[in-house]
């Protein structure tokens, strides 16, 4: 009896990898438009190149952190749209 291959997603969450692939072909196409560009530059500009100083507190850090890594995140998910699209 054969087992069903396990995917975990780039979120670390558990889908199939069609639905793991329609996601990331999703979030592409959203962010390729000019629109989306725009968006995309602006939640990088007050996320992954903001500079905290010394004086950030704990809270603040992990807030912030959390924040880059959900814009990480969906540049990772272009990044996989555009294999996927190449793939098809």
């Amino acid at each position: 009896m054969a087992t069903a291959k396990t995917n975990i997603g780039i979120d670390g969450v558990q889908r199939t990898t069609s639905q793991d692939n329609i996601i990331s072909t999703t979030v592409t196409h959203l962010f390729e438009s000019e629109m989306g560009k725009v968006v995309l530059d602006y939640l990088k500009s007050i996320t992954i190149q903001r500079i905290h100083g010394p004086n950030v507190t704990t809270e603040e850090l992990r807030h912030h952190e959390g924040q880059r890594y959900i814009v990480a995140l969906l540049e990772t998910r272009i990044q996989h749209g555009h294999k996927v699209k190449k793939d098809v």
